[in-house]
């Protein structure tokens, strides 16, 4: 918010900056109250700059406040009126001196005098010495001051009438007609030239948005640094902020005993990286050595989720967990932007291996492990949800999340999407859904079927066992049809008619039992309503118990489409 707040500022101040070139600055003013209104193509020296009027057209103020025209010739004139409309200046001689320019220009002087002012050529010394400059009726022409010797030229202003001006001795040069459009006192109207002007008013604007241009790419560009800036400083403060949130975490979970391992320790122990042994959407699984006789998986984590809040999640649950059926971590690493969990090594890998090709006779572990693997499992989770001071929910149940040791012993693993709660707490809240797609409870997508609760896990668990029973393949109902039908649906189907489940893997003797075992214990899980599943303790027991004694559950089909 302070950025952005910033950002304002600097905009506002750029277009403040760009507006003052174009306009605040070349507003109209004047010497005094009553005086001629001043603006372009004229400017005022000393308050206005030089872009808000054309060369030639400087105006100042006296020390009277009156408005002055100084002149090419350095002569000045005194302005009463400025016409815009007809772009011409009503004004009177300062200091009985007149412009020369004003009679003489040939049209290369921008201002051409209108006005019944006739012309004389006299001895200086005569009309001087007799008449002081006739009265104010004569008015010099520049140059008015130095050598007097020789003639000079003089100018007839205002209303005053030659029969009465010492003009004996003078030649006439010339006698300028009066223009009726104007009333003009004194020595008259001068216009300024409109093309001139024109083209003046052009070039300045061109200039000003030259100047406006040049302002606003400047505060872009600015702009843009700033914001690069921040947006670095941000990034870098986040990164140490979260570094320093999990420091804190560790140094919380160190009397647990994980060990602290360093980027260049994970290396090391994985020989760099050599050998991997899978990859998921949280990160990649390589095969490490602590010791000649001690192997490790360390799990190098993505950065989806730069706040760690994934590793802090598996970090924190596996710290509380000393169980069996749950796998062991054996340290970290947080050493920068790499972040590491180093779990025991488990050489069977995951059960998804043995899933996928459960089909294939020699790949096939026996009905006899597989039960014992899914009661692993079971236990596992039911140590979850009741064993530690709060209730672990996992929301990532699925084979892929099993781990089997030499001795194809289960262990629930990855615990980045674990979610803790009190055991009494029969509801949580969750802004978004959690799992893997097939394995994901439906009321994690909809409300409408009940709370997300420990029962989330119950629904992830029965999918797994339903896959454990048919290979994780759905199954043609005829070998002839084209169509196939949700696998669940069709081994509930066949339970229910009391059908063979039709899934010959192995020879071993009794396998039916212990498949409509599993399959009874999953579709009891994967009902629809959270409350009508079973407990993980429950679901313990109705795997130990004979699969004979097993009560069918309601069909969860019903109020569903295949």
């Amino acid at each position: 918010m302070n950025f952005l707040w910033w950002l304002a500022v600097v905009v506002v101040i750029g277009i403040g900056v760009t507006g003052g070139v174009g306009h605040e600055d070349c507003r109209e003013t004047r010497c005094r109250p009553d005086g001629p209104a001043i603006r372009f193509p004229f400017r005022l020296k000393g308050r206005q700059p030089i872009h808000c009027g054309f060369r030639g057209f400087d105006l100042s103020c006296t020390e009277y406040n009156e408005t002055m025209l100084e002149m090419a010739s350095s002569t000045k004139l005194l302005v009463d009126d400025i016409n815009y409309r007809s772009h011409a200046i009503r004004g009177r001689a300062y200091d009985g001196c007149l412009p020369r320019e004003l009679f003489y220009s040939n049209g290369s002087y921008p201002f051409q005098f209108v006005g019944r002012t006739p012309l004389f050529s006299c001895p200086s010394s005569t009309v001087r010495d007799k008449y002081g400059c006739g009265y104010g009726c004569l008015a010099r022409l520049s140059p008015c001051h130095g050598n007097n010797s020789g003639n000079h030229i003089y100018a007839v202003i205002g209303h005053c009438s030659i029969d009465y001006l010492p003009i004996l001795s003078c030649i006439k040069l010339h006698d300028y007609t009066s223009d009726p459009a104007y009333i003009y006192d004194e020595i008259g109207i001068l216009r300024w030239s409109i093309p001139s002007c024109e083209h003046c008013k052009g070039r300045n604007l061109r200039r000003t948005n030259m100047k406006i241009l040049g302002i606003c790419a400047l505060c872009l560009v600015l702009i843009a640094k700033v914001t690069t800036i921040y947006h670095v400083y941000t990034s870098n403060k986040m990164e140490k902020e979260n570094q320093l949130r999990i420091e804190r975490f560790l140094d919380d979970y160190r009397a647990m005993k994980p060990s602290r391992y360093s980027y260049a320790d994970i290396k090391r122990i994985t020989n760099q990286f050599k050998e991997k042994l899978g990859q998921g959407a949280y990160g990649t699984v390589f095969k490490g050595k602590l010791s000649s006789e001690l192997l490790v998986a360390v799990k190098i984590l993505n950065n989806s989720n730069e706040n760690g809040e994934d590793f802090i999640n598996e970090v924190g649950t596996m710290c509380q967990i000393h169980h069996v059926n749950v796998v062991r971590l054996v340290g970290v690493c947080a050493d920068g932007f790499i972040r590491a969990l180093v779990y025991e090594y488990l050489p069977n890998g995951s059960l998804q291996n043995f899933l996928s090709s459960a089909d294939v006779k020699n790949s096939f572990l026996g009905w006899d492990k597989l039960q014992d693997i899914a009661l692993g499992i079971a236990r596992g989770i039911e140590y979850l949800h009741q064993g530690c001071d709060q209730r672990i929910l996992h929301f990532d149940i699925k084979p892929h999340n099993v781990l089997l040791d030499q001795d194809f012993t289960p262990k629930v693993s990855d615990f980045g999407l674990a979610k803790f709660c009190a055991k009494d707490q029969s509801a949580i809240s969750m802004t978004t859904a959690r799992g893997t797609m097939g394995y994901i409870a439906p009321e994690i997508f909809s409300r409408n079927f009940g709370n997300v609760s420990y029962k989330s896990d119950v629904y992830s668990f029965g999918i797994l066992l339903l896959e454990m029973v048919g290979g994780r393949k759905n199954f043609k109902v005829l070998e002839d049809s084209t169509s196939q039908v949700y696998f669940p649906e069709w081994i509930y189907n066949l339970l229910v008619q009391g059908n063979d489940l039709r899934i010959h893997i192995g020879d071993e003797e009794g396998y039916v039992t212990i498949a409509r075992k599993l399959a009874i214990v999953g579709l009891w899980c994967i009902q629809w309503h959270p409350m009508d599943r079973p407990s993980m303790k429950v679901v313990v027991q109705m795997l130990e118990r004979e699969g004979e004694h097993l009560a069918m559950p309601p069909n969860p089909f019903a109020s569903t489409s295949s």
